[in-house]
């Protein structure tokens, strides 16, 4: 028997008629028990955590919640930290046990909200508070957003350099659970590992226009290994402009640039001759340089050699750390549209490059179709990253291929029984 005293509230008895004609009695003198107010729950679960005396909870141990009476279940946990952050647990098909999926943070305030249901029905409550201790290592893993706030263009990944290596799966798991972007307006998209200490973030398609987005980390002080604690992060904010798309056709030696679908310039360019084939594919403005001077010896051409050239270049649009731009090639006017003459660049017109450079920003889009050249890298040499199809870009995230792992906390912060 349940000899837990419970308060109740008693609810008198009302007739409903339904429309049919049926009538019921909505309850008998000591009122039905799902109305009844929550009763304290206290004698009926226990935790794991500390019991008072200013003792605080090993980070390093789980959770767990335990229900001490055999005729009362637990229905119902959420466990939270003062910024907000969600433990995932299990919950026993029987309602016996609870126990936390994901690691405490260390220094933190927990509550902990706990439903009970007893023999006859009634609801129970119980809510636990307790703090977490601090890490006996003081290793961290800090992690660095980019690019630096400002407004972009719809191409422009997010990239987190982590500050020490992580290798595992399940560790590489933990970090990313906690790595959050948001979008306004809302768009799919997810993290991918380019290697063991930075991430790349892109939604499925490009970025809506005018959008904002934030990035944030919810790693300090989460435990990522046993010698390893999640460290602080500044937090990120970028918007973006207009989708701005340039498309060069390297077959018909032409450009034409596109704003928001609408075709707004084209031009007369020349690509990579044959040897320096231009790279086929999406790159991404990486920055604009009004002058720069090009040598053949930063691309490997041995000085002296045919090939050899030392030149002085105005409006240079880069869009690939190797040095691929577009620019102004004065002397090759008599080659754009008809010939591909360059060692890899796209070449125009003084006026068109200078337009060029005017019209576009970091994280605008550069096509490179019907080229001899191999296609743009993925990672390492600029943003490749939207070469790399969807289905592929998500088996690169430790989250089940990029899949969140069960509900949002914000769209199911309840967490349901195990399945049997």
């Amino acid at each position: 028997m349940n000899t837990t005293p419970h308060t109740r509230t008693v609810v008198g008895c009302t007739l409903l008629v339904i429309a049919l004609g049926a009538s019921v009695t909505a309850c008998g003198g000591d009122g039905h028990p799902l109305s009844a107010a929550p009763y304290d729950a206290a004698g009926q679960i226990s935790f794991n955590g500390p019991k008072g005396d200013g003792k605080k909870a090993d980070p390093d141990k789980p959770l767990e919640v335990t229900a001490e009476d055999s005729d009362s279940r637990i229905t119902d946990v959420t466990a939270v930290d003062g910024t907000g952050r969600y433990v995932s647990g299990e919950l026993s098909a029987d309602g016996s046990r609870w126990h936390s999926t994901s690691p405490l943070a260390a220094n933190a305030r927990y509550t902990v909200r706990v439903s009970t249901e007893d023999e006859d029905g009634a609801p129970g409550r119980r809510v636990l508070s307790f703090d977490t201790g601090k890490p006996l290592t003081k290793k961290r893993l800090d992690v660095t957003f980019g690019p630096k706030a400002g407004t972009y263009g719809v191409g422009q990944p997010i990239t987190a350099e982590l500050s020490k290596p992580v290798k595992d799966e399940a560790q590489r798991a933990i970090v990313e659970r906690a790595l959050k972007v948001e979008s306004m307006p809302a768009t799919e998209g997810a993290w991918h590992w380019v290697d063991d200490k930075k991430l790349h973030y892109r939604p499925k398609d490009y970025w809506p226009t005018h959008a904002t987005i934030r990035v944030r980390s919810n790693l300090e002080g989460i435990k990522v290994s046993d010698r390893l604690w999640g460290g602080k992060a500044k937090p990120l904010k970028i918007t973006t402009g207009d989708r701005v798309i340039a498309v060069t056709d390297a077959s018909s030696h032409s450009m034409t640039v596109y704003k928001n679908g609408e075709k707004i310039n084209s031009m007369p360019v020349t690509t990579g001759k044959p040897g320096f084939e231009t790279r086929n594919g999406v790159k991404v403005v990486l920055g604009k340089e009004y002058f720069v001077r090009m040598r053949g010896t930063s691309i490997g051409i041995a000085e002296g050699s045919a090939e050899s050239y030392d030149l002085p270049v105005y409006y240079a649009t880069r869009v690939t750390w190797s040095g691929e731009y577009v620019h102004a090639a004065p002397w090759s006017v008599g080659s754009q549209g008809s010939a591909n003459v360059s060692h890899g660049c796209t070449g125009m017109s003084t006026g068109n490059a200078a337009w060029f450079f005017e019209n576009v920003r970091e994280g605008d889009l550069v096509e490179v179709i019907n080229s001899y050249g191999n296609t743009m890298e993925p990672f390492g040499n600029g943003f490749g990253d939207w070469n790399v199809a969807w289905k592929k870009w998500r088996k690169g995230s430790a989250l089940v291929a990029g899949e969140p792992e069960g509900p949002r906390p914000e769209e199911a912060a309840r967490l349901r029984p195990a399945a049997v």
